[in-house]
């Protein structure tokens, strides 16, 4: 395929990259293997050689974006802001006119996105780095994949204590099987069960993220909250999702491709050029 139209998203784990051409359009995620950011742009290139044309610009953000030359290897380098990337992306993936877009990758970003109206509202420390940190520390392992398959066979209210348990009952709008604190009964339990503890883990990671969201998706008078980042490939993150949504009765949108959220909105802005 001809591209078009090339858009790179340098992450901290992942290089996203999408070409866009008259025969369609094609979504890669690279592991990211180096630390300059032209070798990462590099890194991205030399995967889709064959449909490039020389001279043609591509669009770059994420990472150490701002460092890149005007010009690499023959190709325009155009950069593009990582929040207007993010909020024009989740849109033009969920389809959504407007709505608080939350990227959950290594860290978690979270903007305010009305049509073409961007603006960088908050976020946390708190991401897919953060599981795969804690996992390697706690579980021996920071394979992503092995992570959900342990904690899809695991209970994390085996881990965490209950509000029935710490209250004997419901607190507010959440019910007794909601959970008051995270890994609470680590320090009173002499063995626990790898799965078990990863789904304390991922259960942690994904409350922080979506309650965040909540509240600034409130203060913002937003009503729809939109979903992307490659932490959102997880099953067990959109499960532990879906129960806070439950709880606080407020709907998320996880839409398909979430992890090529902000790479999607550099292509939007390439398109508009």
């Amino acid at each position: 395929m001809t591209a078009q139209h090339v858009a790179i998203d340098i992450g901290m784990t992942n290089i996203d990259l999408i070409t866009a051409g008259a025969d369609g359009m094609l979504m890669r995620m690279l592991v990211n293997e180096e630390e300059d950011a032209t070798e990462q742009v590099r890194q991205a290139l030399k995967v889709v050689a064959g449909d490039l044309t020389t001279g043609m610009t591509i669009g770059v953000t994420g990472g150490r974006y701002r460092d890149l030359p005007d010009k690499l290897d023959g190709f325009t380098v155009h950069k593009v802001d990582e929040m207007q990337a993010l909020g024009l992306g989740g849109l033009a993936l969920s389809g959504k006119s407007s709505g608080l877009v939350v990227s959950a990758g290594t860290g978690t970003a979270m903007v305010a996105a009305r049509g073409g109206e961007i603006d960088h509202v908050t976020g946390s420390a708190v991401g897919g780095g953060t599981l795969l940190g804690l996992s390697k520390l706690i579980l021996g392992t920071d394979n992503a994949l092995e992570i959900d398959r342990l904690a899809l066979a695991g209970d994390a209210s085996a881990v965490d204590i209950m509000l029935d348990e710490a209250v004997g009952g419901e607190v507010g709008r959440l019910p007794a099987n909601a959970n008051a604190v995270n890994l609470g009964k680590m320090n009173r339990l002499a063995e626990y069960r790898r799965e078990d503890l990863a789904a304390g883990l991922v259960r942690l990671v994904a409350q922080v993220i979506a309650v965040i969201a909540i509240n600034a998706a409130a203060a913002e008078k937003l009503d729809e909250i939109i979903l992307v980042g490659h932490l959102m490939d997880l099953m067990t993150i959109r499960r532990e999702i879906s129960l806070v949504s439950e709880f606080y009765h407020k709907a998320f949108t996880v839409p398909d491709n979430p992890g090529f959220g902000t790479v999607m909105g550099v292509l939007e802005i390439m398109k508009r050029m």
